[in-house]
């Protein structure tokens, strides 16, 4: 198929080396050499020239940048499951059509996840820092004590795909699984993970020593857990974060931590991203991470694979495997 033929693709930051490789033969595809973040004028060109538009987390696709969009744009082919940064209304009253990457961050995601819980409850980090500094003096009886996982109660909130894989890996560590969802999990689920349904959000908090938060940020979720929900915690509590950074008011969060409201948190989503409030890495009882949670060769192969099959889905006019439907406005 000559280029001229082919569809128009524009990649908004480097993908891993075989996705790019097989878009170049499949498309008239534009990548992203130096994969720095593109801004606003950057992206409101890119729909403008473009049929096909691969944007991921750090793009906003707003309806400002959506106004620029050319005749020739059909589709939005998103690299990542999240989709709270692409304008869907906006999207939709265009006739785009919107794909996403389901599915294929779960297992990196609940390793993370169980990754921060140990790192904060038995103070990895900090003994690390220690160790580095050439501050440690020596085995001590009474050194960096941590707690136990063993028989520790862990709410879980928001229990899909990623909510029930950390649940399983947690029952391996003792674990009690306690969780709040829109719906219960059918019954055979909740019977092999020994999990408790808690129908209200609040009740849940004040009876958790570990909150692990999984669901999606759309405007009903965002600040979710705000500065009044964030004092029902226990202060024994740590809080982890591998979903989304606006569904926790940080700034509240940030004063729960310094005031020993909280015991610790293992965060590694912001508010702001990329901009982190430098008081959190700070903290001796936070452990914070890069957005790193779906950071593994695998996982990013596998959503560079989900693209290019939505794409060509599309362009041979078929319904893409992974469309985002109305239900999600």
């Amino acid at each position: 198929m000559a280029d001229e033929a082919k569809p128009r693709v524009f990649v908004t930051r480097r993908l891993p080396a075989p996705i790019e490789a097989r878009m170049r033969e499949l498309f008239n595809v534009t990548l992203n050499a130096e994969d720095r973040p593109l801004d606003q004028g950057a992206l409101a060109r890119a729909v403008s020239e473009t049929e096909i538009l691969v944007p991921t987390v750090t793009d906003r696709i707003d309806r400002t940048v959506l106004d620029h969009a050319g005749p020739a744009l059909r589709m939005i082919a998103n690299f990542g499951n999240g989709v709270d940064h692409i304008d869907l209304e906006a999207a939709r009253q265009k006739g785009l059509v919107v794909t996403n990457t389901p599915g294929v961050l779960t297992e990196d995601t609940a390793d993370m996840t169980i990754a921060l819980i140990l790192a904060v409850t038995r103070r990895i980090f900090e003994g690390a820092r220690l160790l580095a500094e050439g501050r440690w003096q020596g085995w001590s009886p009474t050194g960096l004590l941590g707690h136990r996982l063993a028989g520790r109660r862990l709410g879980i909130l928001g229990m899909g795909r990623i909510g029930q894989a950390v649940a399983r890996r947690a029952r391996a560590f003792g674990l009690e699984i306690h969780y709040h969802s829109r719906r219960p999990v059918p019954e055979p689920v909740a019977a092999e993970l020994e999990a408790r349904f808690w129908d209200k959000l609040d009740a849940m908090l004040a009876a958790v020593d570990i909150l692990s938060i999984h669901c999606p940020h759309t405007s009903e979720t965002h600040h979710l857990l705000s500065a009044e929900r964030l004092r029902l915690l226990p202060p024994q509590a740590i809080l982890i974060n591998t979903a989304r950074g606006d569904i926790v008011d940080e700034e509240a969060l940030i004063e729960r931590l310094e005031s020993g409201g909280l015991a610790g948190a293992g965060l590694d989503v912001y508010e702001n991203e990329p901009r982190v409030d430098p008081r959190l890495p700070q903290l001796p009882n936070v452990v914070a991470l890069p957005h790193m949670g779906s950071a593994t060769e695998e996982a990013r192969i596998a959503m560079g694979e989900k693209v290019l099959i939505n794409i060509r889905s599309f362009v041979d006019g078929h319904t893409p495997p992974d469309r985002i439907l109305n239900e999600w406005l």
